[in-house]
């Protein structure tokens, strides 16, 4: 009879660094020189010279558009911001319940019912155009169920979506209620552009392992919304300025800086598990926010450089150097968006890279399933006799 051989685990690094799980056309990030790219082109290229609907574009379906796609996939995709009457209903209570958690928490609830209310069935058992069709149409609905679950939390009536506007500037439209200045929609969408896609980060590796095992579109979604919300991947610009606030005065950065670091903690907007470099994205921003200028930018460049060199004494050979939180928080507030809707907005963006990665995972039906070293105590143990009562 014959035997299948059994291969031996494969040790692999704590969180998988630079461990290689698949195969992808989408992008990649290049840490030791400072780079990364969507498809064929540099990401911060695209996000200064490019729209956000042209770089959603690109991410679907591998090229870039003409003027005649851009037109068609624009209207496309603004036809379906506008939410089902079903899923509209129940924000207010979504709302309510996430009033501590804010929006990402509402958002979680919201996908799933947008997924169930249009019908989203196993991408196991949907051919490449559904695949498609439920994509786009939950991209185009994430930054109206953002804002109108933050605006309801505020007290507010939801601003519905525009389809005349850019996809940037509705966003902004639907946060606020009032059309936005073209710088403004300038700076969030190269922002938007940016944070796209990140090579395997924890959300997006998240959504492709949900995708593996052929659930729906929309569940795929909600698991990587989950891993984003949390501090440590989607949730540190606004962490980023609360760090400028506590520091306060250029004469602090030293002493403030120093505590913390002697004390284990992180130091939010510095340090990156891939970049051993600046972050590009980063750069950019910087660019972007010192063309605003004012105080904020200021002190904001003051504690870049001093905390680059602070922390090149304090742990030395660790590379520890700016990434993109820092400039995405003063971006983003110099724009007027609320610290509490940073790391949303960021999901508003990396949605579109989250199901073009679906989309490729979904094209290979092997689930992911990784092993893990058991470390406990060695089996199998007797079991211990129970003393009747």
């Amino acid at each position: 009879m014959p035997t299948t051989e059994v291969k031996a685990p494969i040790d692999a690094p704590r969180g998988l660094a630079g461990v290689i799980v698949t195969e992808t056309q989408l992008g990649d990030v290049r840490g030791t020189e400072g780079f990364y790219h969507y498809r064929q082109y540099s990401a911060v290229e695209l996000a200064t010279a490019r729209t956000f609907e042209d770089v959603w574009y690109l991410m679907f379906h591998g090229e870039l558009p003409d003027a005649a796609q851009l037109a068609a996939f624009r209207a496309e995709t603004a036809a379906l911001r506008t939410l089902p009457a079903a899923v509209r209903d129940a924000l207010p209570a979504l709302a309510r319940a996430g009033a501590l958690s804010g929006p990402l928490a509402g958002l979680r609830t919201a996908l799933s019912l947008l997924g169930a209310t249009a019908g989203f069935r196993p991408l196991y058992d949907i051919d490449a155009g559904r695949r498609r069709a439920d994509a786009l149409a939950a991209c185009a609905a994430v930054p109206t169920l953002i804002t109108a679950l933050h605006r309801l939390g505020q007290g507010l009536q939801p601003v519905e979506p525009r389809a005349d506007l850019g996809h940037a500037a509705n966003y902004l439209y639907m946060l606020t209620g009032d059309e936005p200045e073209p710088e403004q929609v300038r700076a969030i969408e190269a922002y938007l552009i940016s944070t796209i896609d990140h090579g395997f980060n924890a959300s997006t590796f998240t959504a492709r392992v949900i995708t593996s095992t052929g659930a729906d579109l929309a569940a795929c979604l909600v698991g990587a919304v989950g891993a984003l919300s949390g501090p440590l991947h989607g949730g540190a610009p606004s962490r980023a300025l609360d760090m400028l606030d506590a520091i306060g005065t250029p004469d602090r950065i030293d002493s403030w800086i120093c505590d913390r670091v002697r004390r284990g903690d992180r130091i939010m907007g510095f340090g990156h598990s891939v970049y051993r470099t600046e972050d590009p994205r980063s750069r950019m921003l910087r660019g972007i926010a010192e063309r605003f200028g004012g105080p904020l930018v200021e002190f904001a460049v003051q504690v870049e450089a001093r905390v680059e060199e602070l922390l090149a004494e304090l742990k030395p050979g660790r590379e520890l150097h700016i990434n993109v939180e820092l400039y995405a928080g003063v971006v983003m507030e110099l724009c007027g968006l609320p610290r509490e809707m940073f790391t949303p907005t960021f999901c508003a963006a990396r949605v579109v890279g989250w199901s073009a990665n679906i989309l490729e995972q979904a094209e290979d039906s092997k689930i992911i399933r990784p092993a893990a070293r058991y470390v406990g105590p060695p089996p199998p143990q007797p079991l211990p006799v129970v003393a009747p009562l």
